[in-house]
C-alpha cells in the first residue's frame, strides 16, 4: 500500500477518527492489528494519514471496535470512497498547505457559522476588498502570488452556489465594518455587497456592534465548519502563520457555546442589515 506524499487535512482527519475508534476500546496498536489481520505498520500510517483506506475496511474496524454509531460510520465510509481532485490542488506548490486544506474542508462543508473581528469573511469578500487585505502582508507578496492568493480566494467563493447550498451564518462585528480597506469607493462596495449577500436563502448575516459589549474570545476571528456529524465538525481559527484546525471534542464544544453566545449578542438580520446600510451612508 503505497504512501500518500502529503495528506491533506481532510485525510488526517479520517486516519484520526480512525485513531479515536480504536482508543475508545483501549486496545493498543500491536492489539488491534492483531485483532484486524493488519500490522502494526499499516494500522499506524492509516490512522496517521499516510496510506488511505476504504470504505470496507472502515465499516469491517468500526464493527471490530464495536462502534454504534452508523451514522458517524457511514460519514467515515463516505470520506474514505472520495476520490476528489479538487480545485484547490491547482494552487499547490503556489500556496500554503493550509490554504488548500481550507478550501477542501469548505468544499465538503454541510454548513459554516463564523465570527469575524477585524475582516469581512472570507466568503464574502468581492476582489476589490480581497486585493486590499493582501496588499497589507508583511512581506508583500509578489504580484503574481498576489494574483493567486487572490484567485483562491475568489474561488472559495463558489461554495455558496453548490446545489445543495450550505446554510452560512456570519456574525460580523462593527470594528470589521468600518475598517476602509482599499479607501471608501472599496469599503463601500464590500458593504453594498453584503447587503446583497444577505439575501441569499443559505445566508445570515448578524452584526456584533461595540455596544454589545465584550463576548467568548472577542480578540480572534474563527470558522466553525459542520460536518455530517457533529463528530465531525471542525474549527478553523487565524495565525500569523496560517490557518489552525482543531477538531477535539473539547474545542468543539467550547466553541459551540462561545458561537452561541456571541449569536446572542449580535443584532438581529434585519437590524443587522439597517445597521450595515448607516455605515455604508457614513464611508
Amino acid at each position: 500500500m503505497p504512501s500518500r506524499k502529503a495528506p491533506t487535512a481532510r485525510q488526517r482527519r479520517l486516519g484520526a477518527e480512525m485513531r479515536k475508534m480504536r482508543e475508545r476500546t483501549g486496545l493498543s496498536l500491536t492489539e488491534a492489528a492483531a485483532m484486524l489481520g493488519a500490522d502494526r505498520t499499516t494500522v499506524s500510517n492509516i490512522e496517521s494519514g499516510r496510506f488511505g483506506v476504504s470504505a470496507a475496511r472502515v465499516r469491517t474496524w468500526a464493527g471490530h471496535y464495536g462502534c454504534s454509531d452508523p451514522a458517524y460510520v457511514d460519514a467515515l465510509s463516505g470520506m474514505a470512497t472520495e476520490r476528489i481532485n479538487g480545485w484547490w490542488e491547482d494552487y499547490r506548490g503556489e500556496l500554503t498547505s493550509g490554504a488548500l486544506d481550507l478550501a477542501e474542508l469548505e468544499y465538503h462543508a454541510a454548513g459554516f457559522r463564523s465570527v469575524e473581528i477585524m475582516h469581512m469573511p472570507g466568503l464574502l469578500q468581492t476582489e476589490e476588498y480581497a486585493r486590499a487585505v493582501f496588499t497589507e502582508t508583511v512581506p508583500p507578496p509578489s504580484p503574481a502570488r498576489q494574483r493567486r492568493q487572490l484567485s483562491h480566494r475568489l474561488k472559495r467563493r463558489d461554495v455558496l452556489d453548490r446545489a445543495d447550498q450550505p446554510r452560512c451564518t456570519f456574525l460580523i462585528h462593527e470594528a470589521a465594518l468600518r475598517m476602509t480597506y482599499g479607501g471608501s469607493d472599496v469599503a463601500r462596495s464590500q458593504l453594498d455587497h453584503l447587503l446583497k449577500q444577505s439575501d441569499r436563502d443559505n445566508v445570515t448575516i448578524r452584526v456584533i456592534p461595540f455596544a454589545a459589549g465584550g463576548f467568548p474570545h472577542a480578540s480572534s476571528s474563527a470558522h466553525y465548519v459542520y460536518g455530517p456529524v457533529p463528530q465531525l465538525d471542525t474549527v478553523q481559527t487565524d495565525t500569523a502563520t496560517g490557518p489552525r484546525f482543531l477538531d477535539a471534542e473539547t474545542s468543539l464544544e467550547n466553541w459551540r457555546v462561545a458561537l452561541d453566545r456571541t449569536e446572542e449578542r449580535s443584532l438581529a438580520p434585519e437590524s443587522s442589515r439597517d445597521f450595515i446600510r448607516t455605515i455604508a451612508l457614513q464611508v
